[in-house]
C-alpha cells in the first residue's frame, strides 16, 4: 500500500476539530497541534486534545505556547474582566469571545511545524456558515492566508490549508461526525466552566442546538440543557 500524506490538523478539543481530525484521516496520516494561548478553559481543552489525539492513535503531537494573547487581551476568553456572555444565535455582531486574529497566529506556527515535518496540509475546523461570526473564520480569510504560505515557504513547500466542514451547519457537523465515529463524548466546548459545561455561553449553545437539529444526543454533561430556537437548515447528506 501507498503510504498516505501528511497533514497537520489544528485541534482546540471542541466539536469542530474533532470531526475535521475524523475526515482528514480518510486520506492523511495526522500529526495534531494544539495551542495554549491563557483561555479560561485552558486545562479543560487541553485535556480534551490529548484524548482526541490519543483516540485518534496520533503520535505527532504538538503544544505550542501563546501567552501574548492573553497578554493582549480584547476578548471575554482571555480577559477576566470581560464577561462571556450568553448566546444569542440570531441576528448578531462579533461576540466578545472572538480573540483578535487567533486563527493567524495559530496557523503561522502550525504552517513552520508542517514545513519541518514536509506536511502536505494544514486542516482546519473553521466554520463560517453557522458559528459565531469570527473574521478569522472565513474562507477569504483562508484564502488569503494561503497566498501567504506560498510567498513565505520554500520554493519547493506545497502545503494547502483544508476547511471541509466550513460550509456546513452545526447539525451538519454532528451527522458527519457520527459517520465517521468521532469521538463526541471527549471533546469540550464550553467558554465558561471545566468540570460541567455552562450550557448557555455562545459555544455551548451553537453546540446544543447542532445536536438538537441532528436528532443526535450530546454525551458531555451540561449544567443547563435549553432547547434552543434554530433556523432552517440545509438537509445533509454524506
Amino acid at each position: 500500500m501507498m503510504k498516505k500524506p501528511l497533514a497537520v490538523v489544528l485541534v482546540s478539543g471542541g466539536m469542530d476539530s474533532c470531526v475535521t481530525a475524523a475526515i482528514a484521516r480518510e486520506e492523511y496520516e495526522l500529526a495534531m497541534l494544539h495551542a495554549n494561548y491563557g483561555q479560561r478553559t485552558e486545562r479543560r481543552e487541553l485535556r480534551a486534545f490529548k484524548e482526541i489525539a490519543e483516540f485518534f492513535g496520533v503520535a505527532g503531537q504538538l503544544v505550542i505556547p501563546l501567552e501574548h494573547l492573553s497578554t493582549i487581551k480584547g476578548s471575554s476568553l482571555t480577559d477576566p474582566s470581560i464577561p462571556v456572555c450568553d448566546a444569542e444565535l440570531t441576528n448578531r455582531e462579533i461576540p466578545t469571545s472572538y480573540v483578535p486574529f487567533r486563527n493567524a497566529n495559530i496557523l503561522a506556527a502550525a504552517v513552520s511545524w508542517a514545513e519541518v515535518l514536509a506536511a502536505s496540509a494544514i486542516f482546519v475546523g473553521a466554520v463560517e456558515e453557522d458559528a459565531s461570526g469570527y473574521p478569522d473564520c472565513r474562507k477569504e480569510f483562508f484564502r488569503a492566508f494561503s497566498e501567504t504560505i506560498r510567498i513565505g515557504t520554500k520554493p519547493n513547500t506545497v502545503l494547502q490549508i483544508a476547511t471541509p466542514i466550513i460550509d456546513m451547519s452545526k447539525a451538519e457537523i454532528v451527522l458527519r461526525g457520527k459517520a465517521l465515529d468521532a469521538p463526541f463524548h471527549l471533546t469540550w466546548s464550553c467558554y465558561r466552566q471545566e468540570d460541567v459545561a455552562c450550557g448557555t455561553c455562545d459555544s455551548c449553545a451553537l453546540r446544543l442546538r447542532g445536536f438538537q437539529i441532528a436528532g443526535v444526543d450530546d454525551p458531555i454533561p451540561y449544567d443547563k440543557k435549553p432547547m434552543y430556537p434554530h433556523r432552517q437548515n440545509r438537509a445533509y447528506s454524506p
